[in-house]
């Protein structure tokens, strides 16, 4: 029986975990303390600080099934997907590591193995390649694996050969590929495992990490090579279940199938719509994935790529006659086919929809807006006479507005009009420049090498400080300044302390790190902040303020209790706050950031709408009710997947170990955290929420006080209200209705003083008009008026114009310190003199600018005094 894709991924990690592997779950598609990467694009990036030596996680094996995303930077396949039986955005990469434990012959043997024995693979149409020097690898496949020398070819550095970077760790690589037959890929009799098509298919790729590649390129082996291997899932199901491409796997069907039911189209019967399906398939794995793993759509970085492959999927279910939105439909169809080896789907279904159907319908709207663009164009082309749109305009609509060429072109058909597909082709061109330059180093901050080779060479800090604990005693281990060792630290030195054990709770999870001080025999050291750069590593920062610090020097470590307190009070107030914000606005709030210090908390949270004043007391009620219940905060230590099995809220970004701390207050919230917390919930006092904003589509920001800092906040208010309530000599709760009466007697007192000055502007006007005079030509009024705003001014020189018949006006007028200028000219005179041009010409008199329209323009300007100046400067213009 054939087996399932599903079935495929387990036994792999199940072959592997017999042989003595240890099974490690896929990271977040966003890479953690690696900002080389854009996403995690192979199994190795969670392990890449093991092969370089920097990390120990006490195994030497192991083996995961990484989800991987290649749609961004150097590795981005995204155009290619759905024109290709391969290329994809989202797959998922079978591997087995060895970090100096086994090497070659045992890599080759269990891959030869699994795919011979456990996958049924038929030897005769496997092929091997390896490195052109490596004998080693040629005999073990030759010679052991039994493989005939003239099914093991041997290819050059570009092929066969791994590098992480210009420097550092390489080696040879080995890969197996399939023969698919005659009948795929070129055709050709002379077609071998060099050709580029799709007969010989790589299924896994093993990388023999031998060398340390120096600055001069010299290869030095390294004292304990290493292993690492990747096998694409959906390739290797391509072949077990006998289909050519792998959209025909059961790892795609389903969406093909339910995309088929939407559409009314039959996948295999036309080639344009069989991409768009594939495409669409394809890129709801990825938008399901991605998503899943914090990313949201925006217009920069992961973000950006997200923005687009939704909206390349949404532009080919328009293609295929998709009117309305679908996507979020089809990430139903994913997590419905994924949640058995990715079971944080299912409690992730509804954010994963809701973000989806918001940029769905966002995207609806650019689509309608590009329309009317296009139709703008192509009248502008018709009336010069051209028929072809140019590429700047087909790029705009393709990338801002989501028109993918093709209906451009079809759109533009009907009035016989062609695409300028070169100027098209420049422009994708400096957009993937643009593009490559943007995602270069956008991935997480690096650790400090220091750190890294600290914990590597057995330095680690056992925190302490849970269930209120601030002191303790403890042995210095590592001391740091300015990233480099120390063995001494003195008196005035900024500097980095590492202790066996601490009591200071180092920065992670948004909560801030402790302060306090170290005291020992012959120092005092003011620990200023306190960092947590590593899962087993807590760095102490601060300043020597006394004597100085040697490596294995005794210290008693004490916490700022009050500081700490506070801390404690506004992180249990943030996981109130959650459970508040998903009882009023729905189980799809989830924490995309957050901030917990002594003074404050700030949550940030997905949700699609401004948040009602109503919802806002609503929230802030049912925490406060949390609040005042005095609820035991219970904290249970088990394992991640017993915690996530509870049901236990997990933050999207955070990396979790493998065991982990769930907090829980009653049967209102329960979370993963390994932060700070009170004992009972109304240690609290009181939350108040001070300010809510959007920060990014799709997320919003909540920040609030508690405690002390809750009701100075609340005295303040107070304050301010009842400052209100004297100046109106009211109540304090009736200077919303006196201020309400005096703002409306205010705008009715406004509208008479209006009235009053256009009665007043008419009669100075049949003054004025009197002054108006003949320079050569022309009747012109000149003059400097007593009113003090633009409208007014305007309002006056209307009544002027409307007087003098025909005519250029100039006035001026003084408001505050600035100077205004106002010029009109009569329609009969327009051809030949412009009030932009003569307001350009006259505004630098006042130290200003202006322009307008041939028969109205206006400046201001800083300097009211010389507006006489400027009045008089109008004849010499004229003249």
């Amino acid at each position: 029986m054939t087996k399932t894709g599903n079935q495929i991924r387990e036994s792999f990690l199940k072959y592997f975990t017999k042989k003595k592997h240890t099974l490690v779950a896929s990271s977040s598609l966003v890479p953690k303390d690696d900002p080389t990467l854009l996403f995690t694009n192979a199994g190795m990036v969670q392990f890449k600080n093991i092969f370089l030596g920097l990390e120990n996680r006490g195994y030497t094996r192991a083996a995961s099934c990484q989800k991987c995303a290649r749609a961004g930077g150097k590795h981005n396949d995204l155009e290619n997907v759905g024109v290709t039986a391969r290329h994809h955005t989202f797959f998922e990469m079978l591997g087995n590591f060895s970090f100096g434990d086994y090497f070659k012959e045992e890599a080759i043997t269990w891959a030869w193995e699994y795919l011979t024995e456990e996958m049924k693979l038929p030897k005769e149409k496997l092929w091997v390649t390896v490195f052109k020097d490596d004998d080693e690898a040629f005999e073990i496949w030759n010679k052991k694996m039994k493989v005939s020398a003239e099914r093991i070819v041997r290819m050059d550095e570009k092929s066969n050969f791994w590098m992480m970077g210009d420097t550092g760790p390489c080696g040879p690589c080995s890969e197996i590929l399939y023969d698919q037959g005659k009948d795929t890929g070129c055709g050709r009799l002379e077609c071998d495992v060099h050709c580029d098509c799709d007969r010989h298919l790589e299924i896994w790729n093993l990388v023999f990490t031998q060398y340390n590649r120096d600055e001069e390129g010299k290869l030095n082996p390294l004292a304990k090579p290493s292993i690492d291997t990747g096998m694409g899932l959906e390739r290797l199901a391509a072949v077990v279940q006998g289909v050519k491409s792998n959209y025909d796997t059961d790892l795609f069907t389903p969406i093909i199938n339910f995309v088929e039911k939407i559409s009314g189209k039959n996948y295999g019967k036309k080639d344009e719509n069989d991409i768009s399906i594939r495409v669409i398939a394809d890129h709801s794995r990825a938008l399901t994935f991605l998503i899943g793993d914090g990313i949201l759509p925006s217009n920069e970085g992961r973000g950006y790529v997200l923005r687009r492959i939704l909206r390349r999927a949404a532009r080919h279910g328009k293609m295929l006659g998709i009117n309305k939105p679908f996507l979020h439909q089809c990430a139903q169809v994913v997590i419905e086919m994924m949640k058995e080896a990715y079971p944080d789907l299912v409690e992730k279904s509804s954010y994963v929809t809701k973000v989806i159907l918001n940029e769905e319908q966002r995207f609806m709207e650019t689509l309608d807006a590009g329309l009317r663009i296009l139709q703008e164009e192509t009248a502008a082309l018709k009336k010069a006479g051209k028929s072809v749109l140019p590429g700047a305009v087909v790029f705009k609509l393709y990338d801002t507005y989501g028109f993918p060429t093709d209906l451009t072109a079809d759109i533009i058909k009907k009035d016989k009009m062609t695409l300028d597909n070169e100027g098209f082709e420049a422009e994708m061109e400096r957009q993937r420049e643009r593009a490559r330059d943007a995602w270069k180093g956008s991935g997480e901050e690096a650790i400090a090498e220091c750190y890294l080779k600290a914990t590597s060479s057995g330095v680690i800090t056992q925190f302490c400080g849970y269930d209120g604990v601030t002191s303790a005693q403890s042995k210095v281990t590592a001391l740091f300044i300015e990233g480099q060792p120390a063995d001494t630290i003195t008196e005035d030195q900024n500097a980095d302390v590492v202790l066996e054990e601490t009591p200071f709770y180092g920065e992670s999870g948004g909560q801030v790190g402790d302060t306090g001080f170290l005291e020992g025999k012959d120092f005092y050291f003011e620990v200023q902040d306190t960092k947590k750069p590593l899962d087993k590593l807590i760095v102490h920062k601060g300043v020597v303020k006394k004597g100085k610090i040697k490596i294995g020097d005794q210290a008693r470590l004490i916490v700022d209790e009050e500081n700490r307190k506070a801390i404690a009070a506004n992180h249990s107030g943030t996981h109130i706050l959650q459970a508040a914000l998903k009882a009023v606005l729905g189980d799809h709030v989830k924490q995309s950031g957050s901030l917990v210090n002594a003074q404050r908390l700030r949550f940030d949270f997905t949700h699609f709408s401004k948040i009602t004043d109503e919802e806002m007391r609503r929230v802030e009620e049912i925490a406060n009710d949390t609040i005042r219940k005095n609820l035991p905060v219970d904290v249970q230590v088990c394992s991640l997947q017993e915690a996530l099995k509870t049901g236990a809220t997990a933050v999207f970004d955070e990396k979790y170990g493998d065991t982990v701390r769930v907090v829980k207050m009653g049967e209102e919230s329960m979370e993963l955290c390994g932060g700070t917390h009170v004992g009972r919930t109304g240690d609290i006092g009181l939350l108040k929420i001070v300010h809510e904003s959007a920060i990014a589509a799709g997320v919003r920001r909540i920040e609030a006080v508690t405690g002390k800092e809750a009701l100075a906040h609340v005295q303040k208010l107070e304050e301010g209200l009842s400052g209100a309530a004297g100046l109106f000599k009211a109540g304090l709760f009736e200077v919303y209705d006196r201020a309400e009466k005096l703002l409306k007697h205010a705008k009715e007192l406004e509208k008479e003083i209006e009235t009053l000055k256009g009665k007043l502007a008419a009669k100075d006007s049949g003054d004025l008009i009197n002054q108006a005079r003949r320079v050569g030509d022309v009747n012109v009024l000149a003059a400097e008026v007593s009113i003090t705003d633009v409208k007014t001014l305007r309002d006056f020189g209307d009544k002027l114009r409307d007087k003098i018949g025909s005519g250029i006006i100039l006035l001026g007028g003084k408001a505050d310190d600035k100077a205004m200028l106002l010029c009109m000219v009569t329609k009969d005179l327009t051809k030949k003199y412009h009030a932009g041009n003569i307001i350009k010409e006259i505004a630098p008199l006042v130290g200003g600018s202006g322009g307008g329209r041939p028969d109205m323009a206006q400046a201001g300007g800083s300097q009211p005094e010389n507006i006489s100046k400027a009045i008089a400067h109008l004849d010499k213009l004229l003249s």
